[in-house]
């Protein structure tokens, strides 16, 4: 049952012997993935009741990435906004829905970031709201830039903005990552290559839409994350 499912992952290659997900451009997966066979575990009331991580501390502007501080952040102020649905286009409600991002200058606020472009000290990068009763989400922030990353010669990540999303416990939590359309660095991220499908690809690609953006003020993209089925958005943890 459970390597059925893994082959219904849309963009993720299935390694010949049916146990590991793999993408050899991409460095980390070379360390990342299991060289056995999964071990399927059977859910317990504590896997399938709770808790539920982060709802009863979700403040009125954590999804707004831009007043967490006293001063404005730098860079490109956008709104993203999209719903979370399940396969059959239903909307998923009062969901967790958390996203983390370097800054303008492609640097994150992470001792571990040591990338020499400046920190802001008006943007943290990261934020969190949960969902509505159509299933929707609106996060106002800074577009990210771009940042080396090491994998290989000249590397270079693509913008891009980490989404986590959180089911009824903490098990359940998926990642994903959203880009910006049009982005020069596509065709040479292993990462974003890794989604074998274009189509799958562009699941990943948020759509700039006119009628989202604020005059004066931020531009808009929309970003729809589908949790399964044929139109699912690939996911991280399915690497």
């Amino acid at each position: 049952m459970a390597q059925e499912s893994r082959t219904r992952i849309p963009g993720y290659r299935r390694d010949d012997d049916g146990s590991t997900l793999r993408y050899p451009d991409y460095g980390s997966t070379r360390l990342r993935v299991p060289e056995k066979p999964l071990t399927i575990l059977p859910h317990t009331l504590t896997e399938v009741t709770g808790p539920a991580y982060g709802h009863g501390k979700v403040r009125p502007l954590d999804n707004d990435l831009t007043r967490q501080h006293e001063g404005e952040p730098l860079g490109e102020r956008i709104v993203v906004t999209g719903r979370v649905l399940d396969g059959d286009a239903r909307p998923v409600r009062n969901t967790l829905v958390e996203v983390w991002q370097a800054n303008a200058a492609g640097r994150y606020v992470h001792a571990g970031d040591r990338h020499p472009a400046p920190l802001d000290p008006n943007f943290t990068g990261a934020g969190r709201c949960l969902t509505d009763e159509e299933g929707r989400y609106r996060f106002v922030t800074i577009k990210p830039g771009a940042y080396p990353w090491r994998n290989h010669e000249n590397a270079w990540r693509p913008a891009h903005v980490h989404f986590s999303l959180f089911g009824p416990a903490f098990a359940t939590r998926l990642i994903t990552q959203m880009y910006f359309p049009g982005d020069p660095l596509f065709s040479q991220d292993p990462i974003f290559q890794s989604v074998r499908d274009p189509e799958d690809r562009q699941r990943l690609v948020a759509r700039f839409d006119l009628s989202l953006t604020e005059p004066e003020w931020a531009l808009g993209y929309n970003f729809d994350i589908v949790l399964r089925g044929r139109e699912a958005t690939p996911m991280e943890d399915h690497r």
